[in-house]
This record gives structure tokens, sequence and C-alpha cells, in this order.
């Protein structure tokens, strides 16, 4: 707890105790409760309980401070008094939502209850004060069913079948057409339902109903969606939950009376026109569970859905809808930032609910940030810092090919873009299991999705919905993932028994194909193919901006032409690896690798090694023009050696006829290559010992390819990486035999300034090679870290089953996320620390790469800003993430005022200016 001990902070126009920078105490949602109403704007009063406490609650196993009760009690006196409304009063009473707020979003995760106070007695003084016997019986059935499900564990599906039962036997379509009668006999059959199982009715003490949902909303910390949710998004289990406890208003009252979600710009794609939906006599709940279809707020947003202008919040109430325009543009003013508000419209007036930075999409992050520095809003470092590295992936891949003929079965809602097809899974456990079964991508299928979907809807590569809108909890939750949507697909009919869905008269079966669009909307039959992407003005723009920030440079790992010309147009300053054995694979090129690997004598294997080196050269030749005037790390022949064998079954008569060998003879020489463990056997540099004309091949291939690209005017730049050294007696046999090749072809070109020199350098990815690191630097002249073995190594996990138990081991907290996604800053991070400064007190020169798919993770590229790296490589679809992280990582600490990094406590200390 804090020193000062307190654990409850008013807001409202009386008193107003929180700010916009508490939100590491008061949540997101109280310290911007607490914002807006510092800034005069509508906010019901209310006061939020701090993270403290729910600290306190998880370490006490569900126990409350003593002293939290009187705070509480006080605060809710405050709110009474600057309302003239008693909690608990049968005249007029005061009714409270309660409702979580993590310092992070995390939308829709966590409980809420509203409409909290309401009993047999104050709900016939609130129909008396209100003049609307339907209205206080639906907001007391609503509360039933909330607190019921959230605090007393009753699942919403029982109140569900009851309210659909109600609705078909008055013929009603909506909820809100129930009439009052209806809702009290609903109110009855709730509570019995409540009855029949938790075994108790719900409390008619308000207080008592106010202390158990403040829990169960304490509680909601630890369920298995919010903790699903953080692992996914990277959030600690540490920062806990803000309660807030806010005076109702009630968007349910009449038809002067309404509730939405906004949006400062459209956050699917940055447009800077406000955004959102509504619905007209409905609480906030119906709106984001997507229960009805929500409606959208302007004219132009009706427009672009072709649907009728007359029925949008701008139509229907102008008065509101200007306040809400203009708050609107306060917040985002106030903020700098794009915000996300919920708000409801009570007989006509607006109050604010809540506001937060707005969750979106990549285009529309990179759009937004653009259009906020043209607009003077932020600057150039502040955009670049404020887009998240990771999520313009979403931005690099293909869509679909608008030239393909498709079978267009309907549309929904656009909610979040993109291009994915997969096979439909009809609900989250079964999208789960899909997409682990090697068999392709998922598209989720939900009526509507809810919080207890999210490890279905991470599985998914695509989620569609038959209900729901374009603030519904399936597209907030797809946008803030950067996972297609399609919502609110009204005419898509799911069949949970049969296992089907329908749509334009087509049935399809789960386990079948289907394609959604998310920029369109449309749902279409089957798979369709994809084009590459295409880069907008505004990324071109902001990439700009990240150029110049500056930082670790970022190159690309390329084995072909194709490849280098994609990294080299994202932006990429070199190859960071090029992995020899992949152009082997080629089946003109296998039967001679083979032939190599299966050589009984020095001279067939020579003769081996010809037939491949003209068509190493020619790789060479075209990798090294596609990347003229920039680096090229060619690492020499590395995986283990049965990769090349002949599988079982497989037609060996070609095999035989060029190696002269027969069937036999083929089977038992593989047998003698094959071994336990190959990833730590006859692999990389003890290749190079072993069978030394293979390397020599390869170093010889690479100075010819110079000398061709002298000749045709490209300026041809390799670097010669040695794999898997541990110790520095085998880089100086093997770098001593590739730098003779090398001058015996280059000498003369390099000295007459006609080539450059060519380095040979090592990968460091053997922990004995970072222990030893001074020693290997006085033949090496660059490490280039190769994180995949190395944590392979270090951990002792096979990377090619941890998948198996890592997942346990995340989800246990065992480990705070897959190793191999993300460096281990304190063990893997401390031995390339180890390895940076001792290899720099041998070569102080020496340059130092990252080449592992690390270098495509934003974390671990900050790791190696902080261990003072010169660059990081990706695969080249990465680059763009890659160059991101690193400026952002030179925002918080610029190259020039880093100091050296250090050990503390075994882990890396994070550089600091």
């Amino acid at each position: 707890m804090r020193e000062n001990g307190q654990l409850v902070y008013h807001f409202g126009p009386g008193l107003n105790e929180g700010s916009a920078g508490m939100s590491r105490l008061l949540g997101g949602k109280g310290a911007h409760l607490a914002e807006m109403a510092s800034l005069g704007l509508p906010v019901p009063p209310g006061f939020t309980i701090t993270t403290d406490v729910c600290s306190f609650f998880a370490e006490t196993g569900g126990s409350f401070p003593s002293h939290l009760r009187a705070h509480v009690e006080s605060a809710i006196g405050q709110v009474e008094s600057e309302l003239g409304k008693t909690f608990g009063d049968a005249a007029s009473p005061l009714l409270l939502s309660v409702r979580s707020g993590a310092p992070v979003s995390m939308p829709g995760m966590m409980d809420t209850v509203l409409n909290l106070g309401l009993n047999d007695t104050t709900v016939a003084g609130l129909a008396a004060a209100s003049g609307d016997e339907r209205f206080a019986w639906d907001a007391y059935r609503r509360f039933v069913h909330m607190y019921a499900d959230v605090v007393m564990g009753v699942h919403s599906s029982h109140f569900e079948a009851a309210i659909e039962q109600a609705r078909h036997e008055h013929g009603a379509q909506h909820d809100h057409e129930l009439d009052a009668a209806t809702l009290r006999d609903l109110v009855a059959t709730y509570r019995q339902i409540t009855i029949a199982q938790a075994g108790t009715d719900v409390p008619a003490d308000p207080h008592a109903q106010l202390w158990g949902a403040i829990a169960a909303v304490f509680t909601s910390w630890s369920s298995e969606r919010a903790v699903v949710y953080r692992r996914h998004h990277n959030i600690s289990d540490s920062l806990g939950t803000a309660v807030t406890v806010q005076s109702m208003v009630f968007g349910n009252a009449g038809n002067d009376c309404a509730t939405g979600v906004a949006f400062s710009r459209n956050p699917a794609t940055g447009d800077t026109s406000l955004y959102g939906e509504f619905l007209i006599n409905a609480q906030g709940e119906d709106v984001v569970a997507g229960i009805r279809t929500p409606l959208p707020i302007t004219r132009d947003g009706a427009s672009a859905q072709g649907i009728r202008e007359d029925i949008t919040l701008e139509a229907q109430m102008p008065s509101a809808f200007a306040e809400l325009f203009h708050t609107c543009t306060v917040l985002e003013q106030h903020f700098g930032d794009a915000q996300d508000v919920e708000f409801t419209v009570q007989h006509d007036k607006l109050w604010m609910l809540q506001t937060r930075a707005a969750k979106r999409t990549a285009a529309a992050a990179i759009q937004m940030a653009v259009d906020m520095v043209d607009e003077g809003l932020i600057t150039r470092d502040e955009a670049i810092a404020r887009v998240n590295a990771g999520s313009i992936d979403q931005l690099l891949h293909p869509s679909f090919d608008t030239r393909a003929e498709v079978t267009v079965l309907g549309y929904g809602m656009p909610a979040s873009p993109g291009a994915a097809s997969g096979r439909i899974a009809l609900d989250a456990a079964t999208a789960v299991r899909m997409s682990t079964d090697d068999a392709g991508a998922v598209i989720l299928v939900r009526a509507e999705t809810s919080p207890e979907d999210i490890e279905g809807m991470i599985a998914a590569r695509g989620i569609l919905t038959a209900r729901g809108g374009m603030t519904s909890h399936a597209a907030v939750v797809a946008r803030g993932m950067g996972t297609t949507c399609v919502s609110g697909c009204s005419d898509l009919q799911i069949n949970m028994t049969a296992r089907t869905i329908t749509l334009a008269g087509v049935t399809v079966s789960e386990g079948e194909h289907i394609s959604i669009n998310g920029t369109t909307g449309a749902v279409i039959a089957g798979m369709v193919p994809t084009v590459e992407p295409t880069m907008s003005g505004a990324f071109e723009r902001f990439m700009g901006w990240v150029a110049a920030r500056g930082g670790m440079q970022v190159r690309a790992n390329a084995d072909t032409p194709h490849d280098a010309q994609v990294a080299r147009a994202f932006g990429a300053t070199g190859i960071g690896l090029c992995r020899t054995e992949h152009m082997f694979f080629e089946s003109g090129r296998i039967l001679h690798f083979r032939r190599m690997i299966l050589a009984q004598s020095e001279a067939s294997r020579l003769d081996a090694l010809a037939e491949l080196m003209p068509m190493q050269r020619e790789d060479f030749v075209g990798i090294f023009t596609a990347m003229d005037g920039l680096p090229v790390t060619v690492r020499l022949l590395d995986p283990p050696l049965h990769e090349f064998l002949p599988h079982p079954g497989e037609d060996l008569a070609e095999l035989e006829r060029i190696t002269g060998m027969s069937e036999r003879e083929i089977a038992a020489a593989a047998d003698q290559l094959r071994e336990s463990n190959p990833m730590l056997g006859h692999r990389g540099c003890r290749l190079g010992i072993t069978t030394p004309e293979i390397y020599r091949m390869q170093a010889q291939s690479i100075a010819e390819a110079v000398v061709t690209c002298i000749e045709q005017g490209v300026d041809a730049r390799p670097e010669i990486m040695i794999p898997l050294v541990g110790t520095s007696t085998e880089l100086e046999l093997i770098a001593s035999d590739v730098r003779s090749t090398v001058d015996a072809i280059l000498g003369d070109y390099i000295a007459q300034g006609m080539a450059r020199h060519v380095p040979v350098g090592t990968m460091i990815e053997i922990p004995r090679a970072c222990i030893t690191a001074d020693e290997i630097a006085r033949t090496a002249e660059f490490f280039s870290f190769g994180t995949n073995d190395l944590t392979q190594l270090t951990y002792g996990f096979s990377r090619d089953d941890a998948g198996t138990f890592l997942g346990e081991y995340t989800k246990r907290q065992i480990l705070p996320c897959d190793p191999f996604q993300t460096i281990d800053r304190a063990g893997v991070g401390s031995l390339m620390q180890m390895a940076v400064e001792r290899g720099r007190t041998a070569r102080e020169s020496i340059k130092l790469g990252l080449c592992g798919e690390h270098g495509g993770d934003p974390e671990s590229v900050a790791l190696c800003h902080d261990l003072g790296l010169d660059y990081v490589s990706c695969s080249p679809y990465r680059v763009p993430i890659a160059r991101l992280a690193a400026a952002q990582a030179n925002l918080r600490a610029p190259r020039a005022h880093v100091r050296a990094p250090r050990f503390v406590s075994g882990a890396v200390e994070p550089a600091s200016v």
C-alpha cells in the first residue's frame, strides 16, 4: 500500500482528486474520467478504488484493507451530496455502475455491473421518480442478469434463453420492445434462475451488492480471458485493475435517450472525421456486446454504408450530436491523440462515461500520425514513438487479388481491414484446435464474440460475426490484434447443431473454407488468391521520418535476388544473413549436392562441387547486383547434412546414375551420415574442418561473383560468415583457408582499388563463443549473433520441439514470453553482453550485428540497441518493423549518449541517457 494510505479518489464537479497522469494508480478509466471532469466536461460523479487495493486483494486471497470501507462510504456520501440522491433510498434512489479500469486498456476483458442499487423497493422509487415504469423494470432485469452472471457465477446463457423466450411469446424482435409487465415477469424468472443455479437470490441490500460487485471486478483481473489477453499483448500481470464506481445515467429511459461509442478519427483508416455507432433506448453493453446492430453516428457514416441518413445520431439528436462533436475535438486537442469515447444521452443531455487513446489498425495509426504532424498536434518524434512497431506487420502482407473471380456470399461491416482465407471454426475451442493441426488458417465465425472467445480470436486468421457493429467486442479486439474482421453480417445463419453456416442460400460446413475482406466487408466463398502489398504515401512519409531519426541499421535475411529486392524496397541497408544452404534445395541442384555429401573419395566430392560452383556463383551475382553498393553477409554452409538426404521411398534412380552407386550403397552411406542429435552434430564450421573443400568452393564462388560484378559495373560488398564457431582455433583454421581462396582471386583487384576488402567474421550462437569472444575477435572482423541457436543452446530447449511445453511455461509465468520470439534479456542477453564487451576489448573496431529472426521483434531490437550493436537483420517483410523499433530505441536513448552496457544482477541494464 502507498504511504499516504489514500485508497479512493473522487471525481466530479464538486471534488476532483485525480488526473490523466495517475493511470498507474487509478487505471485508465478512472484517471481519464477525472481529467474530463477537470476540463469541465459532463461526467457523472463517482470515485475510483486504486490498483493498490487490487494487489492487496490478490495477495490476501480476496480481502480488503481494513480502512477501505470507511473510504468508500465517504466517497458515496460525496456523490449523494452532489446529486441530491441517496444510495438505497426508496423514493429517489442513487444507482451506481461498477467498472474495471486497468492502467493499460483491455477492452471487454474484465467485468462490469450496471444499475447497482435496485431491489423490490428501489425499483418502485425509480419508476415513480422517472415516471416510466417500463424503464425501471428494464434497469432491474439488466441488474439481476449482470449481477448474477458477474458476481454469482450464473452463466449468462440461462438469462439469454429466458429473454429469447419472452421475445418469442410477445412477438418482439428486440428487448426494448418488451413492455413493463413482461419485464417485471422476467425479473422474477431471472431471480428463480439465480436461486436454482447459485443456491441463493441476488442480495437486496444495495451495500452488499456494491461490495460483491467490487470484489468481482478485482477477481476478473485474474480471469482466464484477461490473462490470455495480457499474455498476447505482453501486459504485466502486476499492474492490477482499479475499480471505478460512478453514478448511473440512462440511455434506456426512452426514445430521447441513447448510448454509443465514438472515435474522434476513424480507427480503421485514420480518416479525420468523427466515427462511431449508437443505439436509441439502450445501455452501453448493448452496443459493445453486439446484441443489437447499432446505427452510425454521422450522416457521412450512413452514406458510406449505403443506409438512410435520417437514422443517425446527427439527424435524430442534433443538439447532443453537436455537443459530442465538440467534446471529441476538445479531448483530441487536449490529449494530442485520437480518442475512443463512451457516451450516454439521457433525455437529450450528453454524458461522457470514458475516454482513452483509440485502438487502431496499423494503417490508421500511420495515417493519424502523419495527419497530426501536419496539423501541428504532435512532432515527428512523437509520431514515431506513437506507432506500435509490431503492428505495422499488418501492412506488409498480401491482400486479395481484385482480378480473381470470386463468389460474394454477403456483406457485413468492415470492422478490421485485411484479407483472410481459412477453414471455418464455429467456437473458440475449435479455432484453437484447428489452428494447431497444420491444416492452414482458421476463420472464427460466431453470432457475436464475447471475452470468453479470446483464445479463439487470437488463434484465428480472421473473425466473422452475424451481429454487432464497428464498435462491438469483435471489432475492437480484432483491430487491437491486427486481425481481419467482418462484423454484423446480418444475413449470416449459424447452425451449431449441424455445425454449418448459411449465407445467400449457400451452406458451408465447419472445416470448409471461406474468405473475408475486412476492408470492404465482403464474405466470399472458398479461398481467394492474394497480391503483394503496396505502401501508401503516408507510410512512405512516415518511414522517411524513421530513417531521419537514425539508430541501428537494419539489414535483411535474404537468400535470393527477389528477396534482396524486396528487402531493399523496404529500406534494408544490406543483407545480414544469406543462407547458402537454401540455394541447394532446388530440384536441379539437390542431386549434385547429394552426390557431394555421399562421395566416397575427395576426387568425386570435388567433381560434385565443380558442378555446384557455377550455380553458387550465379546466385551470388544476382544477390550482389540486387544489393549494389550495400553489404551482403554470406553464411557458409551450416545445417546438418541429414537435411539433404533422400527421404524414405524416394525414387533414387537419378541419384544412382550420377553417383555410380547402387541403392544399397546409397542407403549405407546415408546411414553413416545420420546422427542422433544432428543440430548438435556434424554441421557449421565442423563441416569446414572435416571437408574444407566445401567452404573453399563457396569462397571461390563468392570471389568470382565479385569479379563478374566488377565487369558489370556492380559494387559488390560481400562479407563471409563462418557459422557455429565455439573455439578460436576453429575460426583461425577456416578463416585462413577462406582468406587465402579469396585473396588468390581478388588480391589484384583490391590492390588496384577495383574491389573492396572482404571481411571474414563469425556467427555467435554457442555460449562458449560468448565467453571466449575476446579470443575469437582476434580473428573475426565481425560478430553476428545467431540468437535462434544461442537461445536453444542456452536454455537446452530444442526450438523444433519446445512448442509442446512453452505454452504452459508462459501461461504459468515460468517464462514471461517465448524466448524464441523475444530475446531472454537476463540469460541470452547477458551472454550477448559478455560477447560485446570481450569482443570489443580485443578488437575495438569489430562490427556487431544480429541475424536471427529476433531481429524483427521490437523488444529484441531495443535490447540490441542497448547493447550497442551496429545492426539487426530480419526477414524482408519485417524490415520496416525493425527500422521503426530501432528509431524508437534511439529516441529513448540516443546513440551519442548511450554508455556501455554493464551487468546488473545478471541481466543487461537498459542503456540510459
